[in-house]
Formats: C-alpha cells, sequence, structure tokens
C-alpha cells in the first residue's frame, strides 16, 4: 500500500513542467552540440558532392572515394601513419603498463616526482612539447654525429615522439584500471604456491588486459590523427596522412579532401569506442 501511494506521489513530480532554468540549460546544450558536430557533419555531406566545388552541390556521387583510393601519394602517407602508429602503439603500451603496475604497487623514492612528470605530455600544449622533442633530436644529431654517427629526422624521430607523449595516456588508462583490483585474487595465488611471474601472468595481466587494450586503442587514435608534434619531427620522405592533408588544403580544398577526413573520422570515433567499450568490461 505504501510503496503504491509512494509511486502515486512520484509520479506527477516527474510530469511537472520545466522550469525556466532547465529550459534554458536545455537550449544551451543543443547549442553546444550544435556548434561541435553541424562542421562534421557538413564534411560528411560534402565529402559526396558530384561537384569539385566544396560549398556548391550539385549530386550524390563516390567518384572522390574513387580518386582517393587511386592517389599513390595518399597510399604513401597512409603507410607511414599505420607504421608510425603500429610501432609507437606497442612500445609505449609495453613501457605505459610496466609503469603503471610500478607506480600502484611500489613505494620508491621520487616517486612523486615521477608521477608529477608522468601527466606532463597530457598538461603541456602540443606545440610546446613538439618544440622541445625537435631540439631534443638536433641536439642529439650534433652529439651522435661527433662520435660518427648519422642521424636526421625522419620516421624513426616520429616515431620516438610518439612514444613519448603515448606512454602517459597508456599508463593513466592501466593504472584506472589497477586502481579496482582486487588484490586477494594474489593473495590466493601465492597460496596456491604461485611465484611472483605465474600470478602476473595469469592473475594479473588477465584482469587488467581490457585496461590495456584500451589504452592501445587510444595511443594508436592519437598517434593517427597527430599534427603538431608530427609536423615539427618530421624528415624529408616521411609525410604521414594528417601531414599530406595538410599540404593538400594549401593547395586548395577539394571534396577529396573531405573524403579522406571523412575516412579519418570514422576510423578514429570506431578506435575511440572500442577503447571505451574495453575498459568498461
Amino acid at each position: 500500500m505504501s510503496a503504491s501511494v509512494t509511486a502515486q506521489g512520484a509520479l506527477p513530480l516527474n510530469r511537472r513542467p520545466r522550469s525556466l532554468t532547465e529550459r534554458l540549460l536545455s537550449v544551451n546544450l543543443w547549442l553546444v552540440f550544435f556548434f561541435f558536430y553541424a562542421p562534421i557533419l557538413v564534411l560528411v555531406i560534402f565529402s559526396f558532392n558530384s561537384s569539385r566545388m566544396v560549398s556548391q552541390w550539385e549530386g550524390f556521387s563516390l567518384a572522390w572515394y574513387a580518386k582517393l583510393f587511386a592517389n599513390e601519394a595518399i597510399g604513401l602517407a597512409l603507410r607511414n601513419s599505420l607504421l608510425v602508429g603500429g610501432i609507437s602503439t606497442v612500445v609505449s603500451t609495453i613501457m605505459g603498463t610496466l609503469i603503471a603496475v610500478g607506480m600502484e604497487r611500489f613505494r620508491f623514492r621520487g616517486q612523486t616526482a615521477l608521477d608529477s612528470v608522468l601527466y606532463l605530455p597530457i598538461i603541456i600544449p602540443d606545440i610546446a612539447m613538439a618544440v622541445m622533442l625537435l631540439l631534443f633530436f638536433v641536439q642529439a644529431a650534433n652529439v651522435l654525429g661527433v662520435v660518427g654517427f648519422r642521424f636526421s629526422l625522419g620516421l624513426t624521430t616520429i616515431i620516438l615522439a610518439h612514444v613519448a607523449f603515448n606512454i602517459s595516456y597508456v599508463a593513466v588508462v592501466v593504472r584506472a584500471r589497477l586502481a579496482g583490483f582486487d588484490r586477494t585474487l594474489e593473495e590466493a595465488a601465492a597460496d596456491l604456491y604461485a611465484n611472483e611471474w605465474a600470478t602476473f601472468r595469469h592473475v594479473t595481466l588477465p584482469l587488467i588486459m581490457p585496461g590495456i587494450l584500451g589504452g592501445a586503442l587510444l595511443a594508436f587514435t592519437l598517434s593517427l590523427d597527430d599534427f603538431v608534434v608530427t609536423f615539427f619531427t618530421s624528415g624529408p620522405g616521411s609525410t604521414t596522412l594528417p601531414l599530406h592533408i595538410y599540404s593538400m588544403v594549401k593547395t586548395g580544398i577539394t571534396p577529396e579532401i573531405n573524403a579522406l577526413s571523412t575516412l579519418m573520422l570514422l576510423a578514429s570515433i570506431v578506435l575511440v569506442l572500442t577503447s571505451l567499450v574495453l575498459q568498461r568490461r
């Protein structure tokens, strides 16, 4: 009886008219969504435009996507992006996971300082990190040149630069997974005479694997989309897809750029959504 009364009493509250403040907040929410996503929607729509003019719609066509896949320069830039993204993701995932485990499981001198440094690539602007990495590589080339080693900007420097900022993102995601980890499972494995390596391999690693995969997908997405750091640390023959898009924009915007941007947007959304799903499992 009381439950029925409570339910009946709560019903009018759900149907009460919204106040002016709530309506203004709702309008503001939709305006923010429109401001952020309307340009993306226009980009996607005009990637199917049959006209060469990006601001004039003439009809639906897939010609620009066909031309895009036949462009060898874009294919080379895509290969460089996948190479940089794949290698930097593997390296940063391994190093970021080890750092996260070490920061969560052990206490050592200088841990607070290391924790602060770990968040720097996430906090500082991309342009600042790009300049710092460029200066580092230039000085490294000078030092190695003295001892007879040749070192120049290229795919290697881009990969190292992407590893430098991706480690922090992977470590943060894995540490979030470790924060809710049940340590009694490891203690149970130790009671069953499992050593530290066996415990980590059969208990800890499978339980934090969603966080590791989520961090890896996030790192790959950031590496694939990065422009500023890549622009400063690239050299001849190391043009990635974002750099190639920038060079295409300077010569004139065509629906081919819209098609390429749409495909990159779709790939980024898929990777980010996959990362979120794996982190919530």
